[in-house]
Order: C-alpha cells, then structure tokens, then sequence
C-alpha cells in the first residue's frame, strides 16, 4: 500500500496499519515536513501560527483515544469558545441568529419578524441551493445582515452556486420563542452551540504537534520531500518528481482530487471534465505579532463586513502562552487572521500585512500604539473545498472510478467534502480505509456519494 499525503488522513491510515500489524506500506509527502494542513510553523521572531483557525474537538471515540495517546493530559490546554462577531461597529455574540437582541432594535425587530415568516413557512426543498436555502431558512434580514456578507467572503462564491446538501451543524438555529422573549426582557445571556463550543490545543507546537508526534510514532517507510507527477492506474505505477517509479497494490490518496485525476494516465474524459469543475477556496493567513499584553479574552471572532480583509480573526496568544516568544503573553500578542482569495489572485504580502494590522487596529483589537514585531504570511492553495451545486454529481462520476482501479481518495480534499472535513473526520476516515483494506471492515465516516443536483456543469 502507497499513501500519499501525511496530514491528518494519511499519518492516521499508516498509524493504523502500523497498529494492525501490517508493515507493507509507504508514505510519501511531497512537503519537507509532515502536517498537511494542519502544520504549524515557527517565524523568524518567534510566534507560533497555525495555517488557519483549527482547534481539536470532536464526538468520534476513535479521535479522542489518538489523541490520549499522543498527549498527557497536562499538554493539553482546554478553552470555552468566546466568539463575536463585527457587526455595524459593534461586537455581537456568535451564532448570530441566537443573539439578535444585541442589535438596534429595529433591526432586530426586522430580522425576527423575518426569521418567523420563514419558520411558519416551513422547510426550503431539497436540491435548493445555499442562497435560497438561508433565505428560506432565516427570511431575507438576516440574510442581508449576516449570512450573504460572511458566507461571500469567506466562500469567496456566489451563495447560488453553492449547495445547501453540507449544511449539517455547520449552520446554527435559531429559536423564535426565545428570541422574542430576549427582545422583551433584554436579556445578554449566550448560548453555547456547536460542537466546538469547548476545545482543547496543544500547550507547546500549534496544532502541528498532533501531527508530528503521530509521525514520530510510525516505524515504517515515511519519505517527506517526495512529490507524486504522474499515476499509471493500469501498471500500478506512481512517478515521483525525482524520476522514481514506484509500484503499488492499493494507492490511498489524501491529495487534491482535481490534481490526483489530473496525473492519473487513464482516466476518461468525463471523469476529467468531473473533476475540473470541482472549485476550492484560497486563503491567506497573515499572523500578527504584538510587543502588547495579551489581554482579550475571547477565542476568535468574525468580519463579514468591509472594515477587514480578512473575514476570521484568532487571538492566537489566548490559546497557548507558547504561542509567542518566551511564552510571555503578558508581553506579546499574536492574532492570527484568514483571508480568502479568488482562484489566481496575485498575492501582496506587505500590502495584507498592512492593511490587517489597520483593520485590527480600527476594531480595538490591537492598541493604537502598540509595536508590530512580525508581519508572518502563509497562502494556503487549497483550505476549503467548495460544496457547489454540481459537485455531488462530480463526485458520482470521479471517486467508483477512482475505486475501480484500486484507488481510494480519502481526506477534506480527498472526498471533497467540506461537511467532513474537520482534523477528527481526517483522522477516521484514514484508519477507517485502513481497516478496510486490511480486513475488509466498513467505513464509518466517508460513504459513496450520491447524486443530488442534475449533471455535472462548470459550477
């Protein structure tokens, strides 16, 4: 067995076949390093920036006994989420829709009113894309409000071209009885959603501690540094940028599908097409480091408005003192912030480090006076996979031909699925192919996928 990418997915699978005793596979990461999305990295002053806001949460056993595995309990740090988010000059409590009372009131009145109508009429139908789906789900205000603003920003998507299939507990509901009875008694009470609503980090390393003390626990062939060009499905052949030919039995991928057809010598022209329809977000993550005191207390906070590039703000000091240099976050702080780009936009470091630093600046999250000491900038190429309308009819044609040739795609960009694509998801879906090609035991995460919006198009 050959796996191909070791973040979460690929570290996970070989880990497991360690586990089961098998020892006839190879890992190969085409990064220096492993982590894969989930590495953190060390800047020339001394902070520690993850790539992009991940915290370790989940409700899978499997998850939770890796990670007591790699972990004393002491190394853990554990945390309340206190997220916000701008809104009109002021910070509102996240999830939005449960806290409407923190508006003006006729706006309130506006968004309630509407978010009612909507609930009195009932579910949106299924195969409704995401706009008309928010819009029959919470009524046209708070669409205007929150939902179109942040969803466009970070999608970096038009909400029509999206699908609503993901939605899941990714999206929060919203109670009309309480917020009714909040608008009358004004009351500031919050309400603690969502899965992550506690969650732990790692005390020392980012979250790329996870990965490279899963790493340091596999005793098999792991090469970094090792890019795959090209996939000859039929030989079973993968060619390595160094002109290395490697021969495989089951090749588990943890890659970008799009580019994993692509190199693949025989797939047909409609798995081709499948695949180049598929679309993906950019993001730019531009750590900010701070000679100021951590003194904020809050995890992360949101920006759908203008007033910021950046649509995601992590007090990134608040989550581990060693986070910053000498660990002393009453000297220094460190925000962390996400940007998305558009497929192919040109990149300006300086200029993004700029204008975050004003925009954090302007919202009272860094004091006027405070000294900049690092400006650090990471493009992550592939941070989301974009759920579009024609994306599950895509995945229909791509992953049973994929399979058919002893090919399994595994991973947030292996499945290009965004609905399971925490680091828990990543995790179990690479011991889960493990097992199955070990012992033939079901998946528990990934299932084929199913077609839920017409043919494929270039959406």
């Amino acid at each position: 067995m050959v796996i191909l990418g070791a973040g979460p997915c690929g570290l996970a699978c070989a880990h497991e076949l360690q586990r089961l005793g098998r020892r006839d596979w190879m890992l190969l990461e085409a990064a220096p390093t492993v982590g894969g999305l989930g590495s953190s990295v060390v800047d020339e002053a001394g902070f520690t920036w993850d790539l992009g806001g991940h915290v370790v949460f989940s409700k899978l056993k499997s998850f939770d006994a890796l990670l007591a595995e790699l972990f004393e309990p002491e190394e853990l740090l554990h945390h309340e989420r206190s997220s916000f988010i701008r809104h009109g000059g002021s910070w509102v409590p996240y999830p939005f829709q449960q806290h409407l009372h923190h508006l003006r009131r006729a706006t309130a009145r506006r968004c309630l009113d509407d978010l009612t109508a909507a609930q009195d009429r009932g579910r949106a139908p299924a195969g409704t894309d995401f706009a008309s789906w928010l819009e029959a789900t919470y009524g046209p205000a708070l669409v205007e409000e929150f939902f179109a603003p942040y969803n466009r920003k970070i999608w970096a998507t038009s909400l029509s071209e999206m699908s609503a299939s993901w939605i899941a507990e990714r999206v929060a509901p919203a109670d009309t009885g309480a917020l009714q009875h909040a608008l009358k008694t004004g009351s500031t009470g919050t309400q603690a959603w969502g899965p992550n609503a506690q969650f732990a980090f790692p005390a020392v390393g980012g979250t790329g501690a996870i990965w490279q003390r899963l790493a340091a626990c596999l005793d098999g062939d792991v090469r970094t540094g090792q890019s795959v060009v090209h996939v000859d499905e039929a030989a079973k052949t993968l060619l390595t940028a160094d002109g290395t030919v490697l021969t495989y039995g089951h090749l588990v991928a943890t890659g970008a599908l799009d580019r994993l057809v692509a190199m693949t010598a025989g797939a047909p022209e409609d798995v081709r097409h499948a695949a180049s329809t598929l679309r993906h977000t950019t993001v730019a993550m531009a750590g900010l480091g701070y000679r100021s005191p951590t003194t904020d207390r809050r995890s992360w906070l949101y920006f759908p408005g203008g007033e910021a590039p950046f649509y995601r703000a992590t007090n990134f000091s608040r989550y581990a003192p060693a986070n910053v240099p000498d660990s002393a976050p009453s000297r220094y702080s460190a925000w962390m912030t996400e940007t998305s780009l558009s497929a192919g936009t040109l990149l300006d470091r300086t200029g993004l480090v700029e204008d975050c630093d004003t925009a954090l600046r302007r919202c009272g999250l860094v004091p006027e006076r405070a000294e900049r000491v690092s400006g650090h900038v990471e493009l992550i190429p592939y941070a989301y996979p974009v759920p579009t309308t024609g994306r599950d009819a895509a995945l229909t044609l791509i992953q049973p031909w994929l399979e058919r040739h002893g090919i399994y795609s595994r991973g947030r960009f292996g499945t290009w699925r965004y609905e399971i694509g925490n680091m828990d998801h990543a995790v179990t879906m690479g011991q889960d192919i493990a097992r199955r090609l070990a012992h033939g035991t079901p998946e528990r995460i990934y299932t084929a996928p199913r077609t839920t919006v017409g043919a494929v198009d270039a959406r």
